[in-house]
C-alpha cells in the first residue's frame, strides 16, 4: 500500500505543533536572557552610581558657595547702610558699627574686621560716599579635591546722611 500524501489539515497542524514547540522553547530563552538582563542592570548602575554621585556633590558645594556670595553681598550693603547712617558718632566709631552690623547679618561666615574695608570719602561729611567692601575665601571640593577657590568679594556705596 501505498500512503497518501498528507493533507493540508495535517500539515497545518503539523505546523502548528512544531510553531508552538518553537515558541515554548523560545520563552526559555526569553526568560533566561531576562534573568541575565537582571544582572547587567545592577552592573550599569554600579557603574553609573560614582558620577552621579559626584554630580549631585558638585551641585551641593556650589550651593554652598552661591549661598556664601549672597551673604557677603548682604553684609557689605548692611555694613554700607550702617556707615551711611552713622556720621554722628564720629569716624572711627562710625567704622566700627559698619564692621559690626556686617557681621551680624553674616554670622556663618565668622567674618574678621580684616576682611571687612569701610572707606568713606571725605571725612565722614554728609553728602559724600562711603563705601564697604567684605572679602571672603571660598574653596569648592569635590572627592576631597579643590577644583575653585578664591575671593568671594561685595563692595556697597552709599551717600552718608
Amino acid at each position: 500500500m501505498s500512503e497518501d500524501p498528507p493533507s493540508t489539515c495535517t500539515k497545518f497542524v503539523s505546523y502548528f505543533h512544531l510553531s508552538f514547540l518553537e515558541e515554548t522553547q523560545r520563552g526559555h530563552v526569553i526568560k533566561r536572557r531576562e534573568q541575565k538582563e537582571k544582572g547587567q542592570a545592577l552592573v550599569e548602575f554600579a557603574v553609573i552610581l560614582p558620577v552621579l554621585l559626584m554630580v549631585l556633590w558638585g551641585i551641593f558645594q556650589f550651593g554652598i558657595a552661591f549661598n556664601d556670595y549672597i551673604q557677603v553681598t548682604s553684609a557689605a550693603r548692611e555694613g554700607a547702610r550702617k556707615a551711611a547712617v552713622s556720621r554722628s558718632l564720629g569716624a572711627g566709631a562710625a567704622s566700627s558699627a559698619a564692621i559690626s552690623a556686617a557681621q551680624a547679618v553674616a554670622p556663618d561666615l565668622h567674618l574678621s574686621a580684616s576682611q571687612i574695608t569701610v572707606t568713606p570719602a571725605n571725612n565722614w561729611q554728609a553728602g559724600t560716599d562711603v563705601t564697604v567692601t567684605v572679602k571672603y575665601p571660598y574653596k569648592i571640593n569635590i572627592i576631597g579635591r579643590v577644583v575653585g577657590s578664591g575671593n568671594l568679594t561685595s563692595s556697597t556705596t552709599m551717600r552718608i546722611e
